[in-house]
């Protein structure tokens, strides 16, 4: 098989996918296909299936329905080739808290089966990938939450994988310390790795990923580059009006909808999306709005109804 045939094969592969937890469905017939080299954000609020989706790429979970394949091997009769060829971070902490950095590191080092010739050149790598290179003695307990979820994602990558899970890699983090990890998963991502990250941070989202699947409800409802989504369901700018009253809520709805404008609710404001193309006859009526550019929650929202954050 020629190098052009491996790359042509799907890094992720689920078609038809379903999991059922009782009488709920928290994957409900997921397709989903993310080619060799790309950054792929799977976006969603809490509860859209995320999870269960990638404990099922993990064999954790098994389908109730449907195919699985990683990288060309069937999951689950195939997880443990398929594991061999990919990194997964966990979304909670699993640190050996009583080990050193290095030592975890050298753990997995023997987990991941890297070779005892390449194992010093693999931890430093993943040290310095991970901004620890002066940490290495320093013991898990004693080290930072920012320093701990870097140490949690490079661990993953000891022995090069092909294919790099992460199941919201920056959950609880506060924003500064979650941008600190964003250098971490733009490094894996410049060496060319193929990522797929849930995550319902938005910005996080939009930064990262060159693609984002926006998934509610068990499936995924639309796909494409964040840019692109935008550009295609929010427009250029987004104009937040405060209206008088529940009955001056609606009116502005009937108007602006009447216009063929999306509109959204959030709290006591309307927000009109595509807010650039809004007629002057339409604004006068409207009052004096707050504007901001659009993003992808506004995409999000107009295809579900949910919010994402």
């Amino acid at each position: 098989m020629t190098s052009r045939d491996v790359s042509a094969v799907p890094a992720i592969h689920l078609r038809g996918v379903v999991k059922r937890f009782g009488s709920l469905a928290a994957v409900d017939g997921l397709d989903l296909e993310v080619p060799q080299g790309v950054v792929l954000g799977l976006l969603g609020p809490n509860g859209a299936g995320k999870s269960t989706t990638m404990k099922m790429l993990t064999a954790q979970s098994i389908a109730d329905e449907g195919d699985i394949s990683i990288l060309g091997h069937a999951i689950p009769a195939e997880s443990k080739w398929a594991r061999a060829r990919m990194g997964v971070v966990p979304q909670h902490d699993n640190l050996d808290e009583e080990l050193t950095v290095k030592q975890n590191l050298r753990m997995f080092s023997f987990l991941y089966r890297v070779p005892r010739a390449r194992r010093k050149e693999a931890i430093a790598r993943t040290l310095r990938l991970a901004q620890l290179g002066d940490r290495g003695d320093t013991p898990v307990d004693d080290l930072s939450g920012g320093m701990r979820r870097r140490l949690l994602i490079v661990r993953a990558l000891l022995h090069r994988p092909e294919l790099v899970l992460m199941d919201e890699p920056t959950v609880g983090l506060d924003p500064q310390v979650r941008q600190e990890l964003w250098g971490v998963i733009t490094a894996l991502r410049d060496e060319g790795a193929t990522v797929l990250m849930s995550t319902h941070y938005i910005e996080e989202a939009e930064r990262l990923s060159d693609e984002v699947a926006l998934m509610a409800k068990g499936r995924v409802v639309e796909r494409g580059a964040p840019a692109d989504l935008v550009a295609k369901y929010a427009g250029a700018s987004v104009e937040e009006y405060t209206p008088d009253g529940e009955g001056g809520m609606a009116e502005l709805e009937r108007l602006v909808n009447g216009h063929g404008f999306t509109t959204r609710r959030t709290g006591t404001t309307l927000s009109v999306l595509r807010a650039e193309e809004l007629p002057e006859s339409v604004r006068d009526r409207l009052g004096a709005p707050d504007r901001r550019d659009s993003n992808l929650e506004d995409v999000f929202v107009t295809l579900t109804g949910e919010s994402v954050e």
